[in-house]
């Protein structure tokens, strides 16, 4: 079995748990032909509660860029870039989001932040680790 390209594998939102250990499940992936407008519904957990919502994919440049709008308890966007750099693929990801505060508090926010960065971090060794599996 062949391993997809990096950018085959982050845009099938079904094989997001696989990297990223706090989005708990992802279901109801409805995947149109030119992926925009595609989406899906998903479980986050963050400082152990839990949060559901919806990504839909509003830019989709094959091999290159993905943007998504996250809607739900979390509100945010994700943009991923991809591109060749020395035989290899450099992997960007810029996310704005916005922490439900009035259910952490002001006093967690700053956790949550840091927290949310070594995810990222977590995010792509394990995507790393997969592409060279």
């Amino acid at each position: 079995m062949s391993v997809p390209s990096p950018f085959t594998y982050v845009s099938d939102p079904k094989n997001l748990p696989e990297i990223w250990p706090s989005l708990v499940e992802v279901k109801d992936v409805k995947d149109l032909p030119e992926h925009v407008g595609s989406t899906y519904n998903w479980t986050y957990k963050m400082a152990g509660m839990r949060f559901e919502g919806t990504t839909e994919v509003t830019e989709f440049v094959p091999n290159k860029r993905t943007v998504v709008k996250d809607h739900g308890a979390i509100e945010g966007t994700r943009t991923i870039l991809l591109q060749p750099e020395n035989g290899s693929t450099k992997y960007t990801t810029i996310v704005e989001y916005t922490i439900p505060t009035p259910l952490l508090g002001k006093l967690a926010e700053r956790l949550i932040v840091k927290l949310n960065e070594h995810e990222g971090e977590t995010v792509l060794a394990n995507l790393k680790t997969r592409m060279e599996t």
